[in-house]
This record gives C-alpha cells, structure tokens and sequence, in this order.
C-alpha cells in the first residue's frame, strides 16, 4: 500500500463486448436489425468497437448525435420525448436515418426543420400503446408516462404526418418495457405488436415501410439469476417474423443494457469496515456519484472480493469474515448503497471490490460531481491493441495522484488513448 490514491475505476473489456454482440446480431432472422441505444454507455473506444458490428445507433439528444457520427455509425436513429428545434435541425444536416415522433407538435417542428434545409424527414410515430405487457422492471407505455404518442390519439398523428410536406411517414416505433427477463414474454409482446400495426394498417390504409421494436431486453443483476435467453428468443423470432407482412422491409431493435453491461466492471478500494447499529458496512473510495446503478433501481448489485495482502504494519486492520455486509460509498447521504446484506468470506480495508456487470447505466446516469469527489478512472482493454488506454469520462479538472495499478485475476491488457 503506498500514500497514492485509492483504487476506483471503470474498466472495459472491449474483445468481449465484440464477441458478444457479434453473436448477438448473427443470431437475428432475415429483415432484422440491431441498433445500439447510446443512452447506456457512450464512451467512444466502446463506440468504435461497436459501430462496424451494429446496423448503426440510436441516439436521443444532439450531443449523442455528434458522438455516433465521431464513431463512424453507419446510420442513426433519433428518438428522445423531447427533441429541441436545433437538435432536430441538426439531425437533418447530419443525414439521420430516421426520427422518431413522440407527439403532434414534434410532427409540425420535423416539417419545418426539414422544409427549411430543403430534406425529407423519413418518420416513424411513436406510440404509448394501452396495455397488455407482460412484467418487467420499468413500463414506459401501458400508463401515464412522457413517452410517445397516447394509442387512443394515433388517428390525429397520422392525419398530420400525411399530410405535412417535408415529411415521409415510414411506420411505427413501439418501446413499451424495460430490462424484461423472459424471452418468452417478449415474443409475446413482439405479437401484440404485430397485431396492433396489422390493425392500425387496416384503419388507416397504411403500408408501413419500417417497424423499430425498442429494445428493453434485460439484464439479471440478482447473483445466480437466468439470464435472458437470447438463442431462444432468435429462434422464436425466426417463426414469428415469417408472420409480418413482406412489406415490413426493417424489424428494427434498439438495445443497450443487453449488448454492454457484461463488458465493464467497477473496482473500488475498501476505505474502512465497521459496525454500526447491528449492521456491518463495508466504505469504499467511490459510490452512487460514480455508479448510481443500484441506488436508481433499488438493487443489491452482484460483486466480488479481491484480497490485497499489502497494508502498512503500523495501522490497525479490520476485517470481517463470513458476515452480512453493507456496501456504502463516501457520500454524505444514508442512500449511497451499492449493495446489502450480502454474505462475504472475508473484507478488508485495502482489499478491492469488483461490482460486475457495470458497462450500461453506471457512469451515464451517475451524479458525477456531487460533493467534488475526483472521478474513477476509464479504463479500456483489448488483446488487438497491447498499449493500455486510459480516457477521461468528463471535462478536464484538477486530478489527484494516479491510483495504484491494480489487476484482477482475469484482466487482459488494457490500452491508453
């Protein structure tokens, strides 16, 4: 143990992401497609590896948009509930494949933006259709949310989309779940959707040109849990698509947690441990600022322990063996939980915690700045590239000294960009 700073950082695993979603995309059927949505994790080495694997990324803000076309995205999809005049300017300028329309407003300010660049806006509707899904961890339709258009005032969001120059109406766009488990329940709501768009065709006169499924395929994050089960769900889907009308050129997926949450990892160093009130906390250097994951959906997010054997003779070591624990950050709030009642071998200070699946919603939706705590480090990891790579998550600010290197059992040469 030396007087640098802690261990905290993020690291990437950039030839496993690749394979991972290399099989993912070659287990799809004919007319399907894997976009990647951004919203999970925009680091651009993760960017890069995926931009020549996916058909392209779905974006939701003008700061993405730019990202993805810095990522060489071979197309792109803008979506978002609320998508300003220059956001939807500039997705015109920079050739988007497709907007996605949440409301009738949005219809009118898509028209304008593309009559004034001289384009045509290929749109798909986004609907928030009523209800009948199957469970999951967040429903974005189905109820009161910002999403879409409300299905029982999709007549009037046709009519407009018809009839606006500027715009070409390319089909429907329906995300109505969030990290769902069961591929079984998700080829049952891949058949509501085609139920619904067949209708909607039928009342309308319409032949849809392109259907965008979203994404909410999901992640178990409980230690042990089954996995999503991709080879069954492609393998149901193969019989499923062979029901869609031929003229349904595009099934498109939008995913995100699915494709990177098991690439990255979040190592944090164990600052003290301690009793406290019948319960055994576990502090570490870092916290819901750097990795707000488990606190924004209540989890108890899955890790291990890596013992580090050096500390300095001088000061006291405690430890706890085959106990309950707590995991808590150095934030001055009781809601900076990373992890509860998890039974442990043994902990110390010193030693480091590797918080797994990490790579989707953990630095992107952290409070990053809260209390001025210095941000973890990014670390990205490929056999291709032997040199190790470090990238910084935000803008230039003063730096503490660099951690100590630390290396987990598996690790694989990083590299430094």
């Amino acid at each position: 143990m030396t007087d640098n700073e802690p261990i905290c950082h993020y690291r990437y695993d950039l030839d496993a992401l690749a394979r991972h979603v290399s099989a993912v995309v070659a287990a799809l059927p004919p007319r399907c497609r894997m976009f990647y949505a951004m919203k999970a994790n925009s680091a651009p080495p993760l960017l890069r590896t995926l931009a020549p694997i996916v058909a392209g990324f779905e974006v939701a803000s003008g700061g993405e948009l730019a990202k993805a076309s810095a990522a060489g995205a071979r197309q792109t999809l803008f979506g978002g509930p609320a998508k300003t005049p220059a956001e939807i300017s500039q997705s015109l300028r920079q050739g988007v494949s497709r907007l996605h329309a949440e409301s009738v407003l949005e219809l009118h300010r898509i028209s304008d933006a593309a009559q004034r660049s001289g384009r045509t806006a290929r749109v798909l509707l986004r609907v928030n259709l009523s209800g009948g899904f199957p469970p999951a961890t967040l429903a974005m339709a189905g109820r009161p949310t910002q999403f879409g258009i409300e299905e029982a005032a999709l007549g009037e969001a046709v009519r407009t989309a018809l009839e606006l120059p500027g715009i070409r109406f390319a089909g429907f766009h329906l995300h109505s779940l969030s990290n769902n488990l069961s591929a079984a329940a998700h080829l049952e709501l891949l058949e509501l959707y085609r139920r619904k768009i067949c209708g909607w065709e039928a009342e309308f006169g319409l032949r849809c040109e392109a259907v965008d499924v979203g994404g909410g395929i999901g992640v178990n994050y409980a230690d042990g849990g089954e996995a999503f089960d991709w080879t069954a769900f492609t393998a149901g889907l193969t019989r499923l698509v062979r029901t869609f009308p031929r003229h349904w050129k595009d099934i498109d997926f939008e995913c995100g947690r699915f494709l990177v949450a098991g690439c990255g990892s979040y190592f944090t160093e164990v600052l003290d441990v301690k009793h406290n009130h019948g319960v055994n906390y576990v502090l570490v250097r870092g916290g819901t600022h750097h990795f707000r994951l488990p606190a924004s959906w209540q989890h108890s997010h899955p890790f291990v322990v890596h013992p580090v054997d050096r500390w300095p003779t001088r000061l006291p070591r405690p430890e706890l063996a085959g106990q309950a624990v707590t995991v808590v950050g150095e934030l001055c709030t009781p809601k900076d939980v990373l992890a509860r009642d998890v039974v442990v071998d043994r902990v110390r200070p010193g030693d480091v915690l590797e918080f797994r699946l990490a790579g989707a919603y953990g630095w992107e939706i952290s409070h990053h700045d809260f209390l001025s705590h210095p941000h973890p480090e990014q670390l990205f990891h490929s056999r291709e590239s032997p040199a190790p790579a470090r990238e910084s998550p935000a803008p230039a600010r003063e730096s503490p000294a660099p951690a100590r290197e630390f290396r987990a059992p598996d690790a694989s040469p990083r590299r430094r960009e």
